[in-house]
């Protein structure tokens, strides 16, 4: 490697750091100012509540963990086998993730440097900036970086499942997902993205298909399979609620009037 390359090497570097730091600085300022601004803070459609049952929240939860799983693994193969049929999605993808979770990290982690150096997408940044990517044996530390963040949100969601008395059936399901879409990435030698589309299609078989011919086609289709399979599923348990309690109601103002009925004739 001559100077000219060292250079260029050193620069990539430079930028790549540059980029992500920024990203991350604008993200954190972002989050901040929702935070702090009233009209963000007390707003009515940014409160899950207004959406959402208490409890369905609870279980959109463990949902979130796992799919922030299922996100990582996606990831780390298409950083570990090349597929080239979405890659400069996935590119942007992988940026997106190493930015929220350098957002979840706390300074006060010993860990904290050494985490935040293995989540730099540096692959990712170069091959979007420069169009090449002159540190691919870099992947192989970001790859640890996702492997690592797996087991992190495993442990939340077993603690979160643990402390809200939540049951753990969703993890029957998620196991289901998973062997099938990894299953399905074999036997068809298809890309990870098309596996997790087949999969959706499979599963979400009551008319939330998963279709398109282009890679963005695809993502948001799968997106809404599943927002609507997931909707579904709220709209039928708030109706359930609604219909229990409503019964529970009228019993028990029949069961006060009896009551008041009987201290009458006393």
């Amino acid at each position: 490697m001559d100077t000219s390359q060292v250079l260029f090497f050193i620069i990539q570097l430079l930028v790549a750091i540059g980029i992500f730091s920024a990203l991350v600085f604008v993200g954190r300022y972002v989050i901040n100012y929702i935070k702090t601004n009233p009209a963000f803070k007390d707003s009515k459609f940014l409160n899950p509540l207004e959406y959402f049952p208490q409890e369905k929240l609870a279980y959109l939860k463990q949902v979130f963990y796992l799919i922030m799983m299922i996100i990582f693994l996606i990831i780390d193969l298409y950083l570990v086998f090349k597929w080239n049929d979405s890659s400069i999605y996935i590119f942007v993808i992988d940026i997106i993730v190493s930015i929220y979770l350098a957002l979840t990290l706390t300074k006060k982690s010993s860990k904290y440097y050494i985490i935040l150096l293995l989540l730099i997408p540096f692959g990712s940044l170069f091959k979007l900036t420069f169009g090449d990517n002159l540190l691919i044996w870099y992947d192989i530390f970001h790859i640890i970086g996702y492997v690592y963040f797996m087991m992190i949100y495993y442990r939340k969601f077993v603690q979160y499942t643990e402390n809200n008395e939540l049951g753990i059936t969703i993890i029957l399901l998620f196991t289901i997902i998973l062997v099938s879409f990894l299953f399905t990435m074999i036997v068809e030698d298809v890309s990870p993205l098309d596996s997790i589309v087949m999969v959706t299609n499979a599963f979400t078989s009551n008319s939330f298909d998963a279709a398109g011919n282009s890679i963005v086609g695809k993502l948001d289709s799968m997106i809404l399979a599943w927002g609507g399979f997931i909707l579904s599923g709220v709209g039928t348990a708030t109706l359930s609620a609604s219909i229990i309690q409503r019964y529970v109601d009228r019993d028990f103002d029949n069961l006060e009037k009896l009551i008041k009925d009987k201290k009458k004739e006393k």
